[in-house]
């Protein structure tokens, strides 16, 4: 919407759909959240993604790992009975071929699919690029390198905000809530509270016994650790979405 390029699809006699894998409640909620000028449709049973797989359009990946982790961060109930479907762009013509696809493949590259997706204004070149004169010769082959929003951050410093995000009593997620700021800003915020969290082991450092500060030092540390591998390993299952399943 920011860049025009709904209104670009539109001219050319295009429509732009957004399709999650919530319930359409939290689809209306956040299409209103957002002001989006599109409509957001709720597929928590993974229809959609499953016919676009059974036509050969576009295969999208689903988490179907513990969502443990995914609760500590949203105040409504997580609901995704069969797991949540990973990001995908896919463009279609009248004649229901191909003018665009791309589809998140989670890796160590992009945080397990978080991050990194490509730009509107990428999409809409490539479809234009494919509508060039005489139309579509053959159906456009997934974009496996496209100019995406931002490089995901360090491993290490998305941990590290996860902790302060749940106030170094774990990890707690940045998900999505209805009237909560955008991740950006949540992440940049969490990631403020270290300098004070490390400020306060240094006070108690020099002024309690460091013997008992160093064991609960340890003893925080050891719990951070386990909470991080297990909570996060939890979510780490990634399966193709197929008709035939």
């Amino acid at each position: 919407m920011e860049t025009g390029v709904v209104d670009k699809i539109r001219a050319a006699g295009g429509e732009v759909f957004a399709i999650t894998s919530e319930p359409q409640h939290l689809a209306d909620q956040a299409n209103a959240h957002w002001e989006l000028n599109f409509d957001n449709i709720g597929d928590p049973h993974q229809e959609i993604p499953r016919v676009c797989d059974e036509r050969g359009w576009l295969t999208l990946y689903a988490s179907k790992g513990d969502t443990t982790f995914l609760q500590r961060g949203a105040d409504w109930t997580v609901e995704h009975p069969k797991g949540f479907f990973q990001p995908g762009v896919l463009v279609l013509d009248s004649n229901q071929s191909i003018l665009y696809r791309w589809r998140s493949v989670p890796s160590d590259k992009n945080l397990n699919g978080t991050v990194a997706r490509p730009i509107p204004e990428h999409v809409w070149r490539r479809v234009e690029e494919t509508l060039g004169p005489g139309g579509p010769i053959s159906d456009a082959a997934l974009d496996e390198n496209p100019e995406i929003d931002a490089p995901p951050p360090p491993r290490w410093l998305f941990i590290a905000a996860l902790v302060a995000n749940a106030w170094f009593l774990g990890v707690k997620s940045f998900v999505y809530s209805p009237g909560a700021e955008s991740t950006p800003k949540r992440f940049a915020k969490a990631f403020r509270r270290w300098p004070f969290f490390i400020a306060l082991w240094i006070v108690a450092f020099v002024f309690l016994p460091t013997i008992w500060v160093g064991a609960a030092a340890v003893g925080w540390a050891a719990w951070i650790a386990r909470d991080i591998s297990t909570t996060l390993n939890a979510m780490d299952v990634q399966v193709e979405i197929s008709s035939d399943r």
